[in-house]
């Protein structure tokens, strides 16, 4: 009897990956290929959504390929990806009318910030969880249709996870779930509709939007070799990691340290609305009964890695880091990575980096050092706020992603946070949130068969003293209200 598998496709912002996972729970095989980023101007940043189907399936066909398993041993596809970048295109040729705008872009910062502290800035938060921001899909939609002046009525749109059921089921397929959904600033995560006076704000017609569904549902097939393959499973990332972290109860938290640090707590079915700068969002259900999580995200952590060594050419790779840190003793200079503002729980984008505590004897290897620890600071001051939201004390946290696999960071991660923090043996727990996504919905598991999958791979305790912890947190805070308002 031929093996069956699943495969996840991990959408990410830089890269694409397809793995392949047995039903055991365990990735057999995994290909990435890396994609072009465009910067057309200062604080834009796109993609190519071509670029991306074609990476992201070129991945898919070489998985099977390099695994030598055939498209009839594929039960199903799950689809995790970047959240809130979002594509036009025109529904009878299938070509993007403009490039993908990237989450990172800050392109409709000002349109955005026309909302705050304003009735209709209120009504979104109150009704998407979310506070206006250039951050969210919406507004990017609005600037990509504003620059069609017929607004074709052959268009359709969506986060990239539409753009891929798209692609996949050659047209087939126009769908997104509740997480990606929720991510737009245009969808009522109540009452899990798009929101009319959303899309009327916005000038957004409701017929280019997705039809949304469960992140567990059937959202169309593809054909591989002759072979119908199902997509069951479809989450944005940072929920799909949530999922894949077994993090179901009421309090447990994770981080995921990727281009940008994203920690959600689950909170249930209580959409709490935070007072401290968070978001609340959707998390992954198999049936239309919401349920959420309150979410921080720090924009800038694994691509300050990617500063170091493209900007200021400190290091070849990120790995270095970890040796690097270690043989550090001075410990005065503080980083703050501000270079596209700063996430919650300030949401400034008038913030910018900075480098304090310099001084003569300063070298590399401390601006190196403080970079690391900066991934920390922000994770701190998230966590912090989601006790205060919450009225819940953290006891662990559940991390993952690339990063988490450097022992410096997670031990000063655990002492600057005063609690255990767990990394999983298998930390790509992103893309299995996907496939256990597909899996459960088609049957082959349970949530009991994710949670008995988790194993930890190491522990890490606090060491620091008490003292040191406060003095360190405090700098930290000093540096980052230095960083505030620079841009005027």
């Amino acid at each position: 009897m031929m093996s069956k598998y699943i495969i996840a496709l991990d959408q990410g912002t830089t890269s694409c990956k397809a793995l392949l996972v047995d039903l055991n729970g365990n990735i057999i095989h995994t290909t990435q290929k890396e994609f072009p980023q465009i910067f057309p101007k200062a604080g834009w940043v796109e993609h190519n959504a071509n670029v991306i189907w074609e990476t992201l399936y070129h991945m898919m066909i070489n998985l099977l390929k390099e695994s030598k398993v055939s498209a009839d041993q594929i039960l199903s596809i799950g689809i995790t990806n970047q959240r809130e970048t979002v594509v036009v295109w025109d529904r009878i040729t299938g070509i993007p009318i403009y490039n993908a705008i990237v989450w990172q872009d800050k392109r409709t910062a000002a349109y955005a910030q026309s909302f705050k502290d304003t009735e209709e800035g209120e009504y979104i938060t109150d009704n998407t969880g979310l506070i206006p921001d250039a951050y969210f899909s919406g507004t990017k939609l609005k600037w990509i249709l504003d620059q069609d002046k017929n607004r074709s009525r052959t268009l359709l749109c969506g986060t990239i996870d539409t753009w891929i059921i798209w692609k996949l089921t050659e047209g087939r397929s126009h769908y997104t779930d509740h997480t990606n959904a929720s991510r737009t600033m245009l969808f009522n995560i109540k009452s899990l509709k798009w929101d009319q006076k959303l899309m009327d704000l916005m000038d957004i017609p409701l017929e280019i939007l997705p039809t949304v569904l469960p992140s567990m549902a059937d959202y169309g097939y593809t054909v591989i070799d002759g072979h119908k393959i199902t997509i069951n499973g479809v989450a944005g990332d940072q929920q799909s990691a949530l999922f894949g972290q077994a993090c179901y109860d009421i309090g447990m938290a994770k981080n995921t340290y990727g281009t940008g640090c994203f920690m959600l707590m689950n909170i249930g079915s209580n959409a709490i609305k935070s007072k401290n700068g968070l978001l609340t969002t959707l998390t992954c259900t198999d049936n239309n009964q919401p349920e959420y999580a309150l979410e921080g995200s720090v924009f800038i952590a694994g691509a300050a890695l990617q500063w170091l060594r493209d900007g200021l050419s400190l290091i070849s790779n990120s790995k270095e880091t970890e040796d690097i840190a270690y043989s550090v003793e001075e410990d005065d200079v503080v980083v703050v990575p501000a270079f596209a503002g700063l996430g919650a729980p300030y949401w400034d984008m008038s913030a910018r980096g900075a480098i304090f505590g310099l001084t003569r004897s300063a070298d590399s290897n401390q601006i190196i050092k403080a970079t690391l620890d900066s991934l920390a600071y922000q994770t701190v001051d998230v966590i912090k706020a989601m006790e205060k939201d919450s009225g819940i004390e953290i006891k662990s946290l559940q991390v993952d992603g690339g990063a988490c696999n450097n022992n410096y960071l997670m031990q000063i991660q655990s002492d600057l946070l005063n609690v255990l923090v767990e990394r999983p043996t298998e930390v790509e727990t992103t893309a299995l949130g996907a496939a256990y996504l597909a899996g459960i919905q088609i049957g082959v598991w349970t949530r009991d068969n994710v949670i008995r999958n988790r194993a930890v791979d190491r522990k890490f305790t606090p060491e620091m003293s008490d003292t040191k912890r406060q003095l360190k947190l405090a700098r930290w805070a000093d540096a980052v209200i230095r960083t505030r308002g620079w841009i005027k």
